[in-house]
């Protein structure tokens, strides 16, 4: 026999039975309540991007000047390009372009490198200075009132750099020093190598900043002979982005530069990239933990018009917005902390890298698992959501990149460095929302070839090269760390 309390307890669950079936049976379609969920929130409607108004012009000793009215802020960003870079640098001693830039601003036949560094201090300005493969240049950032203070500075160090004995030898000891850290990281190993596999002898395989032994013959007249050849109007761009007007920015530029003698241009006779092949090189790095892995091959130039679509087709590999190695790498099989893929376009040629680290035990499979994602993005066609992630980053993140002076002047000069339409900066999105799978799976098709893949594994070889062959990789080659030498097809 129940008690009164049971008899309460048995009619409150009866109840509650009866109450929930009358709402199941009134909404059987709400059976399974579909939160948390796991999709992404939808993208924020895309701003309009509004590219600011710019004017190209041609001075009479062939400089290119590109204005650019940006009057948002109260600053000017003046930028110096000059076609010349590391794949300028002299067969037999490369380094000297980098090298050449990197003491611009180290004082110059009138002012010491202390007085250049209190000047841009003092107006609270930015002053850098460098090279890449392709370019060096020298970039200015000043308040509006101290425009004509970074022309004057511009030009001095542009054009009459000192390259004194003393601070030669000094930088070429920072770089030495910084050499020898470098060698002791087996991610800047691997990017040499890789450098030196997929382009061969092309001076785009050598590292940009040299050797340790090529460095340690620079002289000065070497930097001075690559100055007076390359640093000329006729071979350079100047871009001036901010809060001037166009001929405020064309008469401060013909006051300081206008005298600027032009000169003849050398071409480089490059040699040619070697056709993508397949080939391991293990650098055996005894005691690591770690394997650092990048894989890739030759692909575009920057002005080749199927370069942004390819650039789409690598980030729905491993870039912002897709990544399918990050979900397969790190998210699906707890490989690794990280995982991308990037397409580098240069003036002449190309290449694009996937690249990761992982525990040396995983290596062959974290290798497997790469070249099939590469594989499979050649061969099945994307997802419309898959490609419609990488777009929305794309064209969301566009408007950041033109959103300072300084980063107007990043894609104006790039765009007039590769030959490309300036016209075509400000429907960027457009363009990245018009590709289509059909698109991709083209591109992908046409470029990418996984069985051509240039493959550096740097790490602790013992650990995995008996792994290789079991997953497709039986011809491989390993190299002591201590015995790599990049100046070298054989490394």
């Amino acid at each position: 026999m129940m008690t009164l309390h049971q008899k309460s307890y048995r009619h409150i669950f009866i109840s509650a039975v009866v109450i929930l079936g009358f709402f199941d049976a009134g909404k059987t379609h709400a059976q399974i309540l579909e939160w948390p969920t796991e999709t992404p929130p939808p993208p924020l409607l895309a701003p309009e991007v509004k590219f600011p108004e710019y004017e190209l012009t041609k001075l009479e000793n062939g400089l290119q000047v590109v204005v650019v009215a940006a009057r948002e802020q109260p600053v000017v960003n003046v930028r110096l390009l000059v076609r010349a870079g590391s794949s300028n640098d002299p067969d037999t001693k490369p380094g000297v372009g980098a090298m050449a830039a990197q003491m611009l601003d180290q004082g110059t036949t009138s002012q010491t490198a202390q007085e250049i560094a209190r000047t841009i201090d003092n107006i609270g300005g930015a002053l850098s200075v460098g090279a890449g493969s392709d370019l060096s240049f020298v970039n200015i950032l000043v308040m509006k009132d101290s425009f004509d203070v970074a022309l004057d500075m511009l030009a001095d160090i542009a054009r009459r750099p000192a390259y004194d004995e003393a601070e030669l030898k000094r930088q070429r000891q920072q770089l030495l020093s910084s050499m020898q850290v470098s060698f002791d990281d087996p991610g800047y190993i691997a990017g040499m190598v890789f450098g030196r596999l997929v382009y061969g002898l092309h001076p785009y395989g050598r590292p940009s900043n040299g050797t340790p032994e090529s460095v340690t013959r620079i002289t000065n007249e070497d930097l001075a002979a690559f100055h007076r050849e390359h640093y000329i109007p006729n071979n350079s761009i100047l871009a001036i982005v901010g809060d001037v007007t166009t001929t405020e920015a064309l008469d401060g530029v013909t006051r300081v530069l206008g005298d600027w003698q032009s000169g003849d241009l050398q071409m480089p006779s490059l040699i040619e990239p070697p056709r993508p092949t397949k080939r391991i090189i293990v650098v055996d790095k005894p005691g690591s933990v770690q394997t650092v892995v990048r894989v890739g091959h030759l692909t575009l130039p920057r002005a080749h018009p199927d370069f942004l679509t390819l650039d789409v087709a690598i980030k729905i590999l491993g870039g912002e917005g897709g990544n399918r190695l990050g979900g397969v790498l790190r998210t699906s099989r707890s490989l690794t902390y990280s995982a991308s893929a990037d397409l580098a376009g240069r003036q002449f040629t190309g290449d694009f890298m996937a690249k990761t680290e992982t525990r040396s035990p995983a290596t062959a499979e974290v290798l497997r698992l790469i070249v099939d994602e590469i594989s499979r993005l050649q061969r099945d066609r994307v997802r419309q959501r898959e490609l419609r992630g990488a777009q929305d980053y794309l064209a969301g993140n566009f408007p950041l990149t033109i959103e300072t002076p300084n980063a107007i002047a990043t894609q104006v000069l790039e765009a007039v460095l590769f030959g490309l339409d300036l016209g075509e900066l400000e429907t960027y999105p457009d363009r990245i929302r018009s590709v289509s799978p059909s698109d991709i799976q083209r591109v992908a098709r046409n470029f990418l070839q996984p069985e051509h893949l240039a493959i550096v594994l740097v790490g602790d070889a013992s650990s995995f090269v008996d792994d290789l062959e079991g997953v497709g990789f039986d011809d491989y080659e390993v190299i002591p760390i201590s015995e790599v030498d990049v100046s070298t097809i054989d490394f």
